[in-house]
């Protein structure tokens, strides 16, 4: 490449420099040639080349996942500087930069790029302005990437609510059926003193029933998604809720050794809101929380005034245990739909054995509850101990009215 073509080439990038000015900085650069394929730079690295394409094509990304996938911010041609804010900065590469044709470059190293800067303080402002330019492109082009993106996953969300939805209504028919026959078969059998028949029914039945929980559990977060979940709001006696709640799964924790308590204050209002709906909120919280309690361990539930932030009376409402506890990172996702902590490798058919799983829907339903009824809830948690059990307390809070 001759003199006058590398000026050519270098007045594509500092524009406001005179030609004496580019002959200097072409004389102490030289010219490579690179085939397609061939790694310029590497992220993360500390290199001291300055490169500007004079002919072919390449793919500045990065890498994500772990480096096996690779995320292109833009492709480069002639006149694109590649390098120069690491060596200004005195930083490793921010991006990894391949050659995507068989390419041509002119290049300068770290020294002869500081000598140049310190005789042109202009060449800094043209690369910084080149610099901010691109990364208004890169600004725009991630936008619209992500906007694509939510676009994306807002209608996958959509199919798995309808997928959901019909599968629950799918499963409810057949179950009906199966209950329907269950019922018929013990009613005809009350003669027989079979304790092996006895069991299978009974085995039956539970089944049956866990069956049902999980296809209305499916139900209920349908509606949360869709906003048709219904709320009665009627007088609710809270005292009695509570109680109703720790008697319902008395014999859960029973075996598992797990002390159920309650603490009631007197000056806690009742609630105007949907009874039935407040009972699951706090069954879903207790089922939550006797899942990630060690045997021989205790769970308090708990009311008592307080007041939302908008100055609104409410019922406070708090489930805390001795159990495993909770990282800081879980405290929001541990609400989201079909979210598990511990993993899918970890699930246990048990309702209510320990670290065992579940659906992943049970803490959504809670979530969606307390948003029906213009609440909120929280967990709050030291982190994630299964030596000390630090323990979580979940919170649900509704509007007393």
């Amino acid at each position: 490449m001759e003199l006058q073509e590398k000026i050519s080439l270098l007045r594509l990038v500092y524009k406001d420099l005179a030609d004496e000015k580019l002959a200097e900085i072409a004389e102490l650069s030289r010219v490579c040639h690179y085939p397609a394929n061939h790694l310029l730079c590497r992220e993360g690295a500390h290199e001291d080349i300055l490169y500007i394409i004079a002919d072919g094509h390449v793919s500045v990304f990065q890498e994500i996942l772990d480096a096996s996938q690779e995320h292109t911010l833009r492709l480069g041609g002639r006149g694109d500087v590649i390098g120069e804010m690491a060596l200004i900065q005195d930083a490793p590469r921010s991006a990894s930069v391949r050659t995507t044709s068989p390419c041509t470059t002119l290049e300068m190293n770290r020294k002869d790029f500081e000598i140049i800067l310190t005789k042109n303080p202009q060449i800094a402002i043209d690369l910084i302005g080149v610099t901010l330019d691109r990364m208004r492109e890169n600004d725009r082009r991630v936008i619209a990437e992500l906007q694509k993106t939510n676009q994306i996953l807002r209608q996958m969300d959509r199919n798995k609510t309808e997928f959901i939805q019909i599968t629950a209504h799918e499963l409810r028919t057949p179950l009906t059926v199966i209950k329907g026959y269950l019922d018929l078969l013990q009613s005809m059998l009350p003669t027989i003193a079979n304790e092996e028949v006895d069991c299978i029914l009974e085995g039956i039945n539970t089944g049956t029933k866990r069956l049902y929980e999980t296809v209305n559990m499916m139900l209920d977060i349908t509606r949360i998604d869709s906003g048709n979940l219904k709320v009665a709001f009627l007088p609710v006696p809270v005292k009695q809720v509570l109680q109703k709640t720790l008697y319902s799964l008395n014999s859960a924790a029973a075996e598992r050794n797990i002390k159920l308590s309650l603490i009631y204050h007197p000056n806690t209002p009742n609630l105007k809101a949907d009874p039935v709906l407040i009972e699951k909120a706090l069954h879903h919280l207790l089922i939550n929380a006797i899942k990630y309690t060690p045997d021989g361990g205790k769970i308090t539930l708990e009311a008592k005034p307080s007041t939302l932030a908008n100055g609104t009376a409410s019922v406070r409402f708090s489930v805390k245990d001795s159990g495993i506890g909770l990282d800081a990172e879980h405290h929001n996702l541990i609400f989201e739909k079909f979210y598990q902590v511990s993993g899918v490798a970890n699930h246990s058919s048990g309702k209510t054995s320990f670290k065992g799983g579940g659906s992943g829907l049970g803490l959504a339903i809670v979530r969606g509850i307390a948003k029906a009824h213009g609440g909120k809830t929280w967990v709050e948690s030291a982190g994630h101990n299964e030596e000390n059990f630090s323990g979580s307390i979940f919170y649900l809070e509704i509007p007393a009215s």
